[in-house]
């Protein structure tokens, strides 16, 4: 039996979510882990980057992030698009945390000047998108 390469073209956040499907699957996490796809020309290359032991976002954390998002735009894939999966044990609900680390990946992004789809949480069985705009939606009233 042979298996087929998986070469899919993403032009939509639901292409990106399939995308996210098959690569991650329903799995059960035993950590916060953070996944960075850069996509080129609608086409995701070929080697996905997991941070493990994600634990609280910080300035330091997203400064370090916006470093490495810019020096893989300007030496590594130009024209790159970066995509990013929060993965975690637990429920498929948005939490606090998930919260602050997608507002981490999009800030880094906007420090970067680089695109940034819409990130992505996946729990056991679950994968669904936290938007920007959700964000702000969710956000603590002072």
């Amino acid at each position: 039996m042979t298996r087929e390469r998986f070469e899919p073209t993403i032009r939509s956040q639901a292409d990106l979510e399939d995308a996210w499907r098959r690569l991650i699957g329903p799995s059960s996490f035993g950590g916060r882990s953070v996944w960075m796809m850069l996509i080129v020309d609608d086409v995701p290359l070929l080697q996905l980057t997991e941070i493990t032991e994600a634990d609280e976002p910080d300035v330091r954390v997203t400064a370090n992030l916006a470093t490495l998002l810019r020096m893989l735009q300007d030496d590594v894939a130009p024209g790159a698009r970066f995509a990013f999966l929060l993965s975690r044990p637990g429920s498929g609900f948005v939490t606090a945390l998930d919260r602050r680390w997608a507002s981490a990946l999009y800030d880094a992004a906007r420090a970067a000047a680089v695109p940034c789809e819409v990130v992505h949480l996946a729990t056991k069985g679950v994968i669904r998108p936290i938007p920007p705009d959700e964000l702000e939606v969710l956000a603590p009233t002072a």
